[in-house]
């Protein structure tokens, strides 16, 4: 599991790490040794921390427990015991704990941060919403609905004084409070929650897949700046949050077709940033049917353009459309009825299978 979680990624790193270093009898040679060596920990922490986010975004908890001590160790080492840098670790440990379902070891690790930030009075809001978002989780696991939403409450407080109430950032403590709202079967919060996530990502994707770095555009968005191109980490979590939203909206007794076409749109983008385009595809045109019966006519046009890149780009075939339809459908550019497929002209399903919990990752 060592050789899964990391050390297959920091194995050629750990070396000169902890090689002894030589005697040197000149100041500034000893010096120059110490800030090589303080350099590769500081290396080894980023790279750690990062591959723990990543293992945990995707659900992968328990690969997550090597890296993450890993990155306890190493900031011991450059920072010492009680201080700020080691609540990140912490929280890693936490959330990978929760994950498994060792909650009592969560809740030392979550003791070990909280004791660091009581001590410590510059602590930063970045670390103050992480803290109360795996709390949150904690109390989620334990089925502590009340503590959890007050916890995930300080989460998106403290997220959207850092960095806005509409970040990816802060899309996080939405999507883990419309979880809890779900389980306890408050549905139009959940619901309200869910699509305010499924905006959020909407948003930002948009601006991705229109940089001139990507092929298809949606009309709408403005270009994204190079800061916001996401890292295999937050693809990840936008993965998690997406699909459990997307299963949402498929399965539910009673569709809510503008509902669903903007999860499956949302989800379509990210697929294809990640260069999955059979599935971009199929999610895209999930999204056109859907939007058929109840989105803006502008939004359909712009699912239909994606379409059409796609498949421009990849000389994918084209849907023949559907003989017949049981009502007609929005006014749309002509091409649009040659992407319908015979699934998309007949509305929504209609499931009877409720609300599916299968998805939903707390």
């Amino acid at each position: 599991m060592d050789w899964v979680g990391i050390h297959e990624q920091i194995c050629q790193l750990l070396l000169p790490v902890r090689t002894p270093l030589p005697f040197k009898s000149l100041c500034k040679e000893r010096e120059h040794q110490q800030a090589q060596l303080l350099q590769r920990q500081k290396h080894l922490i980023e790279l750690t921390q990062a591959a723990a986010r990543k293992k945990l975004c995707e659900g992968r908890h328990e690969e997550a427990v090597p890296a993450a001590m890993q990155c306890l160790r190493y900031s011991i080492e450059v920072h010492g015991l009680s201080t700020l840098p080691l609540i990140l670790p912490y929280l890693l440990l936490a959330e990978a704990s929760i994950g498994t379902g060792h909650l009592l070891q969560a809740e030392e690790y979550l003791s070990q941060a909280q004791w660091t930030v009581l001590k410590r009075s510059e602590c930063s809001r970045s670390i103050l919403h992480k803290l109360h978002r795996n709390l949150g989780l904690l109390y989620t696991a334990k089925g502590e609905f009340d503590n959890a939403l007050q916890h995930l409450g300080n989460d998106i407080y403290y997220a959207s004084e850092e960095f806005g109430t509409d970040s990816i950032v802060t899309s996080g403590g939405y999507f883990h409070m419309a979880n809890v709202f779900f389980q306890q079967s408050k549905m139009d919060v959940a619901d309200s929650l869910y699509t305010k996530v499924t905006d959020i990502w909407s948003t930002r994707l948009s601006r991705l897949v229109q940089s001139p770095s990507q092929s298809p555009s949606l009309p709408s968005a403005s270009s994204a700046s190079p800061d916001e191109a996401l890292d295999e980490a937050q693809e990840a979590e936008a993965a998690q949050m997406l699909n459990a939203i997307f299963d949402i909206r498929e399965q539910a007794q009673k569709q809510d077709p503008a509902a669903l076409a903007s999860a499956s749109c949302a989800l379509a983008m990210l697929c294809y940033l990640r260069k999955d385009l059979d599935r971009a595809q199929e999610l895209g045109r999930k999204a056109l049917s859907a939007s058929q019966w109840g989105a803006d006519p502008g939004f359909t046009e712009s699912i239909v353009r994606f379409l059409q890149r796609i498949r421009a780009g990849e000389n994918l075939p084209v849907p023949q459309r559907a003989p017949g339809s049981p009502r007609e459908p929005q006014r749309a550019p002509e091409s649009q009825g040659q992407l319908l497929s015979a699934e998309s002209r007949q509305g929504p399903e209609q499931h009877n299978q409720g609300y599916s919990r299968a998805k939903i990752h707390n």
